[in-house]
């Protein structure tokens, strides 16, 4: 394509657990991340983010990469335990200082902030009154942000209440693997509706109390097709497809549970946490709609067990968390959305690629797979601009190399790359590539017709 629609977006994103360190200071409280990460084989080698990229202490720095990079906009996330220690109450003057730096260094520069409000780690103080468990925690999280919106309200850009609900439920509430490392399938299930009140009581206040940016939430939604055209399979593709997409992109654009999905799990609860007036709330319109793609599924089912199923991925080349890399899922998602939802614009939040990135012996990062990956996926995303999908930008994840949730320190996803012992920052070829994508409006990136080959599997992890 010879380039993108007149005022698209270019960005990055980070998020503040996973950057920020300096967990213990200027009056942050823990989060679930801080205690779960120190529990003895929660995450890759002990690892945690204590210190991280170390963004506390090097946010002028960092900003001028920004700048340099080329970016337009840049999304980070609050940490609600350093803007509110206890999760309500008492207000953390400093945390909010730390931020009020992070949005008037990114407008002196010349870059839009966009301001995730949830980014996956909750007050510990919160969760341990029950956490998104608890009807309760919808509330709460609307004085944070009132409180954040007070502040800031008059310079963020695009507000992004809740990022991956997905990540949150299942991950850190049915498979444990996530904070706060939980396994209580029926409990994720409350924690999914919880979550999207919260986003729509957060979106409320928002709008009651004024801001000037648009609203929104990020879903990671996923590209799902059975494996075969066995029956069984096409059920549990249906199955799956509820609870990667439709468990969340319904209630949002229909104002319901999916029933398939209601009657699927009636032995475990029964939606009794869905109070009169929940759906009409959680199903308000919307400035934008955040759109986090990494994954495509051909799911297969369980050969006894009706209610499992098991997926693998499309194609042979895989990144280094062993995901397999699907540029065409991202078209299949976005014109997905559009067909059966909504044409409510749409945002890029995130998408990138998790590798094993090294400086070479003549000092260089030449991460070229990653510049591979982003091409191909924004051929995608120029195929689905051109189907009529109404796209305004692309947030590549992520600008630092940064802690990675269970993996630790082992892979690295970001253009920009950390020496974690040092803290010294250093341009990968990947980020001197988005600097001309940003510069130009993406011209130069390859028609998606072009793309469409077999590529050898190149991105692997190290054996």
């Amino acid at each position: 394509m010879s380039e993108f629609p007149q005022g698209f977006i270019w960005g990055a994103a980070n998020a503040a657990y996973q950057v920020e360190g300096a967990v213990a200071e200027d009056g942050r409280a823990p989060s679930i991340w801080d205690v779960f990460s120190h529990e003895p084989g929660k995450v890759f080698r002990g690892d945690n983010g204590d210190i991280a990229s170390d963004q506390y202490h090097r946010l002028d720095g960092d900003l001028d990469l920004m700048a340099e990079t080329g970016l337009k906009l840049f999304r980070f996330s609050t940490a609600w335990s350093r803007v509110m220690p206890d999760g309500t109450g008492a207000v953390n003057r400093k945390g909010l200082d730390y931020y009020e730096r992070m949005v008037d260094g990114l407008l002196a520069r010349g870059i839009t902030p966009m301001l995730t409000l949830y980014h996956w780690d909750l007050p510990q103080a919160l969760q341990d009154r029950g956490g998104w468990g608890n009807r309760d925690i919808a509330k709460h999280f609307a004085d944070y942000v009132g409180i954040v919106n007070e502040r800031l309200g008059d310079r963020v850009g695009y507000w992004c209440t809740v990022n991956e609900p997905w990540c949150t439920a299942f991950l850190g509430h049915r498979d444990g693997t996530f904070a706060p490392g939980l396994r209580n399938e029926a409990l994720a299930i409350r924690v999914v509706h919880h979550q999207l009140l919260a986003h729509a009581f957060g979106t409320e206040r928002l709008c009651t109390e004024g801001t000037k940016g648009k609203i929104g939430l990020a879903l990671n939604l996923v590209s799902e097709h059975p494996a075969s055209d066995d029956p069984r399979d096409v059920a549990a593709s249906r199955r799956q497809d509820g609870i990667e997409n439709r468990i969340f992109l319904d209630p949002l654009f229909k104002g319901r549970y999916p029933q398939d999905l209601v009657e699927f799990y009636e032995p475990h609860t029964d939606f009794s946490f869905v109070a009169d007036g929940d759906l009409e709330r959680i199903s308000r319109p919307i400035d934008y709609l955040g759109v986090n793609y990494y994954e495509s599924h051909l799911t297969k089912a369980h050969p006894s067990d009706p209610r499992k199923a098991s997926f693998t991925y499309p194609g042979a080349r895989r990144t280094a968390m062993r995901i397999g890399i699907n540029p065409e899922g991202l078209l299949d998602v976005l014109t997905r959305v559009r067909r059966e939802y909504t044409k409510t614009p749409i945002l890029i939040t995130e998408n990138g690629l998790a590798f094993s990135d090294y400086v070479d012996p003549n000092g260089e990062i030449n991460d070229t797979d990653r510049i591979e990956y982003w091409q191909e996926h924004l051929s995608a995303l120029g195929a689905a601009i051109a189907a009529g999908v109404d796209v305004r930008g692309y947030i590549a994840w992520s600008f630092l190399d940064n802690f990675e949730w269970q993996a630790g320190y082992s892979v690295r996803y970001g253009m920009v790359f950390v020496d974690y012992g040092t803290q010294q920052r250093k341009l990968k070829a990947s980020a001197k590539w988005y600097k001309t994508v940003t510069a130009t409006n993406g011209a130069g990136i390859p028609d998606w017709k072009k793309t469409q080959k077999e590529r050898e599997p190149a991105v692997l992890s190290p054996a």
